[in-house]
């Protein structure tokens, strides 16, 4: 528990560094970058999947501020379920906003370690975030909680192992709550667990798709079939198959015929002495 103690306290000088950072920007310099205020009680706004058939029954696109629950359609798929939480956390960030990943070291042991490589390739500069792993799910809980309520963040992915006492509906409205305050969007990830009734604003289920080459017989956009399962403001939907545009920070429909001379080239990743490691909270 010590060591838990210790993480914590780490998470919360880099988020009081954060918002530290986040204030002493000029309100004259925010309001001439066309940005929002560092500091919130709310982020209006949506966030867009495919711009069609999903955010129509999202009833225009994903909500920020709010608590979001994402599962895997079967073990398999957890990595899938984990990309496309990151996929949303980007989504869901404001350009240069830190995204905080608080995850049970379970979770790390059955499903791998995140790599920066990997990261990277969803568009993430692994330098933009704070991975916190954590023993006890309970310590998963507080430190996701404490970053839920730090306006200054990009976004926030709370992932704990299984189905912990710990996280029941009260736990869950808290999460709610705090992110409706804040203006930071959570996603709750949710690996080997059952979808069950709970306080989030959406709940998803996400399976792993081939993805559609590219030209040359490149790899092609991370795909996902995601399916809805439930809506708080209206009725569940899918499933859907959506691609990952790492460059764009968006998803798309997958084209199923390409045209080379239509192809948007990807970007190759850095060379590894040009990335930065994501940072460790303790």
């Amino acid at each position: 528990m010590s060591t838990a103690k210790a993480t914590l306290s780490a998470l919360r000088q880099r988020i009081a560094a954060i918002e530290t950072t986040a204030r002493s920007v000029p309100p004259a310099e925010a309001a001439s970058s066309g940005s929002a205020p560092a500091i919130s009680t709310s982020r209006a706004g949506r966030i867009a999947l495919d711009r069609d058939e999903v955010d129509l029954t999202l009833g225009g696109g994903l909500a920020r501020g709010a608590l979001h629950e994402i599962h895997a359609a079967s073990g398999a798929d957890n990595i899938a379920a984990s990309g496309f939480s990151l996929a949303l956390a980007l989504a869901a960030a404001p350009a240069g906003r830190t995204i905080v990943w608080v995850r049970q070291d379970y979770a790390a042991k059955e499903g791998g370690e995140l790599h920066a490589d990997g990261l990277q390739a969803l568009g993430l500069d692994p330098a933009a975030l704070i991975l916190v792993q954590l023993r006890d799910p309970l310590a998963v809980l507080r430190a996701g909680g404490e970053a839920t309520r730090c306006g200054a963040l990009g976004a926030v992915i709370i992932e704990p192992w299984g189905e912990p006492k710990a996280l029941d509906l009260t736990t869950q409205r808290r999460f709610s709550l705090a992110a409706e305050i804040s203006g930071v969007t959570v996603f709750l990830l949710r690996p080997g667990a059952r979808p069950m009734p709970g306080g989030a604003e959406t709940r998803w289920q996400i399976a792993s798709s081939p993805a559609t080459p590219m030209a040359m017989n490149a790899p092609g956009h991370p795909t996902f079939d995601l399916t809805l399962l439930r809506h708080r403001h209206g009725p569940p939907g899918g499933p859907w198959r959506l691609e990952w545009n790492r460059d764009e920070k968006c998803f798309q429909r997958p084209t199923l015929l390409r045209d080379p001379a239509t192809l948007s080239r990807i970007e190759p990743a850095p060379h590894p002495a040009e990335r930065a490691p994501f940072r460790l909270a303790g």
